[in-house]
Order: C-alpha cells, then sequence, then structure tokens
C-alpha cells in the first residue's frame, strides 16, 4: 500500500487538472470523482488534495471562486487556466513516456544477448 500511496503523491496534479478540464468543480466533487471514477483503487484524502489545489493555484494553473448554493452555504470552485492546461499537456506526455519505459522494462526477459545501445 505505501508503494500505491507513493506513485498517487506524483500523479494528484494530474488527476486534478484532468478532471478540471471537463468543467469547474469544488473539492468535495474532485475527491468523489478520483473515488469514484477509479473504481475505489485511487483515493486522494483532504490532507493531499488542498495542499495540491493551492500550489496550482500559487501557480496560475488554476483560479478559485465561490458559489452560494442555497441560503447559507458556499463553495470554493477551481477553474483550468490556459496555462494549466499547456502544464497538464506536459504532464500527460511525461506520464506516457514514463509508463511507456516502464512497460517496456517489465517485458525484458533478458533474451536478447546483451545490452542494447
Amino acid at each position: 500500500m505505501a508503494n500505491r500511496d507513493n506513485f498517487k503523491k506524483g500523479s494528484v496534479e494530474m488527476l486534478l487538472l484532468h478532471l478540471l478540464q471537463i468543467e469547474d468543480l469544488y473539492g468535495y466533487q474532485l475527491s468523489q470523482l478520483i473515488h469514484q471514477h477509479s473504481n475505489g483503487i485511487l483515493k486522494i484524502p483532504e490532507g493531499s488534495m488542498y495542499p495540491t489545489l493551492y500550489r496550482l493555484l500559487d501557480k496560475g494553473y488554476i483560479t478559485d471562486y465561490k458559489k452560494q448554493v442555497g441560503k447559507r452555504l458556499t463553495r470554493v470552485y477551481y477553474h483550468l487556466e490556459p496555462q494549466g492546461q499547456e502544464y497538464l499537456s506536459e504532464l500527460l506526455d511525461d506520464y506516457t513516456k514514463v509508463t511507456e519505459g516502464i512497460q517496456l522494462l517489465l517485458s525484458y526477459r533478458g533474451d536478447d544477448g546483451g545490452t542494447q545501445k
């Protein structure tokens, strides 16, 4: 489980930005969608999610705004900015390259007669 947690920490930004490219969402929605659409495999605790959202805000990748819901409840929604879309593209490109490299390495069986150059 600890290994899965380490892997998730590096993926949180990518997952949050991906969901925000679909629509503006508030924190609880983000955590629920990640849990729900990963079939319960991924769960991002608030202690990880909000610091990540604040970092993304500080970098200008997302913005936030408050929206009144009902008489007393106000929610903070997050919105993906163009800079954030560019950053997401970079993250997805890196993710694709890394997972491709991992798959290639995991498929290696030592039968190539030596090292490749």
